[in-house]
């Protein structure tokens, strides 16, 4: 499984994984597990903590977040059993993922968190170019709009899944990010998420929070724990980074010409992050080159705007064109039905 630069709830609900542990809960030795190498977790937690010491952290940090860790063996299972996105019997219908994920539920919801925080809304696009209810759309497929963030503690499981093994080098540097923002005056009772380390509001993994989390009101902190502006801020800073282009729409519905050929239009290109979502979308062309071939697109997109097509469930279903922004909501997830509910969500919050 491709790891998302989150590894938020929303990625792990995708496959099936939102399941929340209790922090600092005791473990029995029979049941704690081994790492990929044989090593012993104790003596590789030291390494871990060297590390911390040797990047900046206090050892009063590292004392406080490290007391009494043991591996966490439900987090190695979770780990251990991700299925992939894809069944023996082709892609499972969006149609289905669609229905249960921009519900009428979650649209009241963005429509309230919006019209609550409409002015704070407003100035962030502004400043980042991103639109409201994208960034409102994120906040509620991530965590219900901060209603479940998870309750595994960061420092146990990110060190249980440095100690196992299998992608060492991802989770042991997420770990030494975790022990910098706890650095900063974050209780380890506060540090708590999914079980693969995502926390806070929009579900950012610690390294992530280091570089992109944002004060948005200007108080001198970045709580994506509770603080609204600081959420809408760092996921606004987040898009922008990963290269929304204002004033462009992520996609728009198209009508499809009966016996229009996909085939002729698929993409020979090979996508270096996540191929297996990506070979899903045709070539990119412009809106203007995909009108000459008898799309007609259902929303305003300009014509030199360059898009890719995508009929996910097939022909007779519902069709879009997808702009470079839909790209950039794949760098937060990287799956298509991801993606495309967090568009689709967007545009319901404001219509």
């Amino acid at each position: 499984m491709m790891i998302p630069r989150c590894l938020s709830l929303a990625a792990l609900a995708l496959a099936g994984l939102v399941t929340f542990g209790v922090a600092f809960a005791p473990v029995p030795a029979a049941a704690q597990g081994a790492s990929a190498d044989g090593s012993d977790f104790e003596a590789y937690l030291e390494q871990l903590k060297a590390r911390a010491r040797a990047e900046g952290v206090r050892e009063a940090t590292v004392t406080r977040m490290t007391l009494g860790l043991t591996p966490n063996p439900r987090v190695i299972a979770l780990d251990a059993n991700q299925p992939g996105s894809a069944t023996a019997g082709g892609y499972p219908a969006m149609s289905r993922y669609i229905a249960t994920h921009v519900d009428a539920a979650r649209i009241a919801g963005g429509r309230a968190v919006h019209g609550q925080h409409r002015e704070l809304l407003g100035r962030i696009e502004g400043q980042y170019g991103v639109p409201a209810s994208v960034i409102v759309a994120i906040f509620g497929h991530e965590t219900s709009y901060g209603r479940v963030k998870g309750d595994f503690d960061l420092a146990r499981s990110l060190a249980t899944l440095a100690w196992e093994g299998r992608r060492r080098e991802l989770f042991s540097d997420e770990f030494v990010a975790l022990m910098k923002i706890a650095d900063r005056g974050y209780d380890r009772s506060q540090l708590v998420g999914s079980y693969a380390g995502a926390f806070g509001n929009p579900q950012f993994l610690p390294s992530v929070y280091l570089r992109l989390a944002t004060d948005g009101d200007g108080d001198g902190r970045a709580d994506i724990f509770s603080n609204r502006a600081d959420t809408f801020a760092s996921i606004a800073n987040y898009f922008r980074d990963a290269g929304w282009r204002a004033g462009e729409p992520w996609g728009v519905r198209t009508s499809v010409p009966s016996g229009f050929d996909i085939a002729a239009y698929r993409t020979r290109l090979v996508s270096p992050v996540c191929p297996r979502v990506h070979e899903r979308l045709s070539r990119w062309m412009t809106v203007a080159e995909w009108r000459a071939a008898g799309l007609v697109p259902q929303g305003p997109v300009a014509d030199d705007v360059m898009a890719s097509f995508f009929q996910p469930d097939g022909p007779g279903t519902r069709a879009w064109l997808l702009t470079g922004n839909y790209r950039v909501i794949l760098e937060y997830n990287c799956s298509s039905y991801y993606a495309l509910s967090v568009g689709l969500l967007a545009d319901e919050i404001v219509n």
